[in-house]
């Protein structure tokens, strides 16, 4: 069994897309498409003071006009603080920070 790759994209919301992030798309997008892997699609959107409203939106809808889909639904990591916090639990409670 042999690994598949796994690529991934992390905009953050926080204006639109430019050149540099469409670079870094698709390259991650064509290494995923040419080992027939994944491309993932990870949206920051922890800088609440520097999201831009409707930013996100505009990111999932940018990618799609420029054809480089993600395989999976686009993580928002606003959305896992929760599995953060267990994490940071877990790992104190081990005495594993410093």
């Amino acid at each position: 069994m042999s690994a598949r790759t796994v690529t991934r994209f992390a905009p953050s919301p926080t204006g639109q897309l430019h050149l540099g992030n469409v670079r870094a798309a698709l390259f991650n997008w064509l290494v995923a498409q040419h080992d027939g892997g994944r491309f993932l699609l990870r949206i920051e959107d922890t800088d609440v003071a520097r999201e831009v409203p409707g930013g996100a939106d505009a990111i999932v809808s940018d990618l799609q006009w420029l054809g480089l889909s993600a395989n999976e639904e686009a993580v928002y990591q606003s959305r896992r603080a929760d599995t953060h916090a267990a994490a940071l639990a877990r790992l104190q409670a081990a005495g594993r920070l410093y």
